[in-house]
């Protein structure tokens, strides 16, 4: 499996096959053939934009929400992360390690969406045992992208 091949695409996809075939010193046709086999496979499962949301009035704001579940019997966390998943609004959902058990990223056009959502979608489901909502106020880096400058943080200051 070429590696190599596959982190030039996730730091830019829009590499050209033959820029990539440049730069591992295989052939165009070599880079093509990989590629597709990725897909095939399921390796590669698209292609986005990383898009810095902020720099475009009212676009939309994001939340991290920490979910406790009781999983189910013999199918684990699966099944409760597959209808989370299921949701529109749900951009990513992890299973993690520590004090929580699902981690779900969410969009909406207000904090209030948000919320609701969240009371009214998540916090119902029968396995959801509680929630913790933490509203995005700033990405600074995504997909391995950067996407700050040198403003200062949204935040304010505290005042002496």
């Amino acid at each position: 499996m070429n590696t190599e091949l596959l982190k030039l695409l996730a730091r830019n996809a829009r590499y050209s096959n033959q820029d990539i075939a440049a730069m591992l010193g295989i052939t165009t046709e070599q880079v093509e053939k990989e590629i597709k086999e990725f897909e095939k496979n399921g390796v590669i499962c698209g292609y986005k934009a990383v898009i810095d949301w902020d720099k475009i009035d009212g676009a939309y704001v994001s939340a991290i929400i920490e979910l406790n579940v009781v999983p189910k019997a013999g199918l684990g966390f699966e099944e409760v992360a597959e209808k989370i998943a299921s949701y529109h609004e749900v951009e990513s959902v992890y299973l993690m390690s520590g004090v929580y058990d699902l981690n779900v990223v969410v969009k909406g056009k207000t904090l209030q969406d948000i919320a609701r959502f969240v009371a009214r979608e998540l916090a119902t489901i029968d396995s959801v045992t509680s929630t913790t909502t933490h509203f995005v106020m700033r990405r600074y880096k995504e997909m391995d992208v950067k996407l700050y400058n040198s403003d200062t943080d949204d935040r304010g200051q505290y005042l002496l």
